[in-house]
């Protein structure tokens, strides 16, 4: 259909259905079982007629169900509109790749482009049409249990993994290639920012921080096309997201050019009253369509009160028809019109779903997320060396994450299972071992295995369920039980590799006199695989940390990006009366962008092509990496910049590029990085975005800690 037929359409239909279209119900609203929506039904107070027109619908699965669903609403849909069928496919459908926090360590773009290919692909042949990925919340306080769902704290790398994902989950033409689905970026906006790290809390941040950390992510996701956009739980100003005019008319709307479609979170409009800014649902939806949220999902602000707002003058219809047309734009770019079964194949399904290819591909995106911390020379094993593999995450497969919605731990690898592929000389636990409360009798069994082997591999962390939403956690250390096994073990056997499967960065206190330690994340369905490979040495560690790990929890929130103060820490470390703490160190315990390989790599001679650039030429900065390790390894070059003067402080440094490279042992390379005056924008008093001429100190290294520096200057 063109623009005109779909503006016809909207003309076609009824204030009722207008309405109506704005409205997504979840899936239990369209179940051929009666029994299993008169509840919910009761709940909302909705009738058939509401059902059989509300635009979209949630959390439908399976390709069968879905032509089913379809069919059944188009015959009740007196125009014959399709449906859209969304879903939360965050990291994976059924194939589970690693949580995207995880994924963020990879630095990776073309991996996480394959994660969204395939997870569209999967999604697509099961029925689905629209995925609320990516998440490009910025995340600085790993307290949030929703960090997990971020790529981290840098808002460059968080934007350019944001374009890779919505690249991989859209393609090229939605429309044809039906083994895509539509990208929906969240949460608009800056709902990572949430104070004491604390879910569904307030934000309370300047404009200039909204501008330049957060915004950035979400603007790249649009900027690559994603289709929807899902409004944030929390205020921007002290104004909820979802009835905020000013950022989405005026910021998504005018500056970022936004012409698709905003849905709300589950139940974020009604929630504007506990937020107390409405006194009423019909003050809510008033507040969210002035806003410009096109679909309200699982409340019934709109479809109760919408009608009676145009009556009585508050609202005009057009803003009505606006939001309409935008929902009826998507289901056209979808090509629902057309084909309103779209992807959904039963064959397909049973031959995508899961398939090895799918499985391969997520164990090597897995081994790139995973993080070596610590290598006191213990790493990697040899299968000659008798290994113990003990602790609650040995034979776990609790590994999918929180957002694994369609993913079956049942079908993951767990670490003991991976291990066994690669070594004969394994001495496993047989008892249980519980992540919080381990029986006496596993602990001394792990104690007694510890004892007889040459090493041992401690598996620890968190459950699923403590990371994710409405997850926040006050107290980041591994459970009191586990740090005491550890300790337990140590005495019997020194050798010891920790193991950390978790859904954030945690405060490893209590840890700290392992010999090594590999943070694994929840790294999805072939994490036993990809870990076992990194511990015995088949594949070389490669990640490299998108969010800092803090020394202790007093520390949070901890970044690297911060500004300057006026008694920097760094200018007299010993006195008392600068920005410091009196009982732990300013930084964080493993930065980030930090990350170890089996692999020793060298930074040697950096140079300039010049010590000033200008607009019209911009600088050229090199660095030679060696390997001087004996394996070959993938380094992570890391290209960061501070602004020495500027009209408002300044972040001590700023990522402003990177480059994977490749080496052999022994192999150099020469790595160069091009320095323009674009780079150095910023967002100034009058919220105007340039730079300014000046010093700058460019630096490069393995680690936003770890760096080489050079001063140039930009003239005008």
């Amino acid at each position: 259909m063109n623009k005109k037929q779909l503006i016809q359409l909207v003309e076609e239909m009824t204030i009722d259905e207008k309405i109506n279209q704005l409205l997504q119900l979840a899936a239990a609203f369209y179940s051929d079982k009666a029994e299993e929506k008169t509840g919910p039904m009761s709940d909302l107070g909705l009738n058939q007629d509401i059902i059989d027109t509300a635009g979209t619908t949630l959390g439908i699965s399976g390709a069968k169900e879905a032509k089913r669903v379809q069919t059944e609403y188009m015959k009740n849909n007196r125009l014959n509109i399709p449906t859209i069928l969304m879903a939360d496919i965050i990291h994976g459908f059924r194939t589970i790749f690693p949580i995207p926090l995880a994924l963020g360590n990879s630095w990776d773009e073309g991996a996480i482009e394959k994660m969204a290919e395939i997870s569209a692909k999967e999604a697509a042949v099961s029925g689905l049409h629209v995925t609320f990925s990516p998440m490009v919340d910025l995340v600085r306080d790993p307290r949030w249990g929703r960090v997990m769902e971020s790529t981290g704290e840098d808002p460059l790398l968080n934007s350019r993994l944001a374009a890779a994902m919505v690249r991989g989950y859209q393609g090229e033409n939605l429309k044809e290639d039906h083994m895509r689905v539509a990208a929906c970026v969240k949460h608009f906006a800056a709902y990572g920012g949430a104070l004491a790290g604390r879910d569904y809390n307030s934000v309370d941040l300047s404009e200039r921080q909204l501008r330049e950390m957060y915004l950035p992510g979400y603007k790249a996701g649009l900027d690559a096309g994603a289709k929807l956009v899902m409004t944030s739980f929390n205020t921007v100003d002290g104004v909820p997201a979802t009835g905020n005019e000013w950022l989405f008319r005026d910021v998504l709307r005018e500056e970022f050019g936004f012409d698709g479609v905003v849905i709300s979170d589950w139940g974020a409009i009604k929630e504007l009253i506990a937020h107390g800014v409405a006194e009423d649902e019909k003050q809510a939806a008033e507040l969210a369509i002035k806003a410009g949220v096109d679909i309200e999902m699982m409340t019934m602000c709109y479809p109760n009160h919408l009608k009676e707002l145009i009556d009585e003058g508050r609202i005009t219809e057009s803003l009505i028809d606006e939001a309409v047309l935008r929902i009826l734009e998507l289901k056209n770019d979808l090509g629902l019109f057309e084909n309103p079964y779209r992807g959904a194949d039963e064959q397909l399904e049973a031959e995508v779903i899961l398939s090895d290819d799918h499985r391969q591909i997520a164990k090597e995106i897995a081994q790139k997320s995973m993080v070596l911390l610590k290598n006191d020379s213990i790493l990697p094993l040899n299968a000659q060396e008798k290994v113990a593999i003990v602790g609650p995450g040995a034979q776990s497969t609790d590994i999918l994450g929180a957002w694994s919605w369609q993913g079956k731990k049942e079908e993951a690898i767990s670490l003991v299972e991976g291990a066994h592929l690669l070594s004969e000389n394994l001495l496993v636990a047989t008892e249980k071992f519980d992540y919080f409360d381990p029986s006496e009798v596993a602990i001394n069994e792990a104690i007694e295995l510890a004892g007889q082997v040459d090493k041992v591999v401690l598996a620890l962390g968190e459950t699923d369920w403590m990371s994710g939403e409405a997850a926040s956690r006050s107290d980041i250390r591994l459970p009191e039980k586990q740090l005491t096994v550890f300790a337990k073990i140590m005495e019997k056997n020194p050798n010891v590799v920790v193991t950390v499967y978790s859904g954030r960065p945690l405060d490893l206190q209590g840890i700290e006199s392992a010999k090594g330690i590999v943070q694994a994340w929840f790294p999805g369905t072939e994490g036993g695989s990809a870990l076992a490979e990194i511990l015995w040495g088949r594949y070389n560690p490669s990640g490299r940390l998108s969010m800092s790990f803090p020394e202790t929890v007093g520390q949070v929130p901890i970044f690297y990006n911060v500004d300057n103060t006026g008694r920097p820490y760094e200018s007299a470390p010993e006195e008392k009366y600068v920005s410091k703490y009196l009982d732990v160190s300013n930084y964080a315990k493993y930065p980030f962008g930090f990350g170890l390989s089996y692999s020793d790599f060298e930074y040697q001679d950096m140079r300039t092509n010049s010590d000033t650039f200008t607009k019209e030429e911009p600088l050229e900065v090199s660095i030679t990496v060696k390997n001087n390790g004996q394996v070959a390894g993938e380094e992570t070059v890391q290209f960061y910049v501070r602004d020495l003067v500027g009209e408002v402080s300044r972040p001590v440094k700023e990522l402003k590029d990177f480059q994977k490279v490749w080496l052999e042992p022994g192999e150099t390379q020469t790595i160069r990085f091009i320095l323009s005056e674009e780079m150095l924008r910023y967002v100034h008093k009058d919220y105007k975005v340039k730079s300014e001429p000046g010093q700058f100190v460019v630096m490069i290294g393995g680690n936003s800690r770890d760096l080489t520096t050079m001063t140039v200057r930009l003239n005008d």
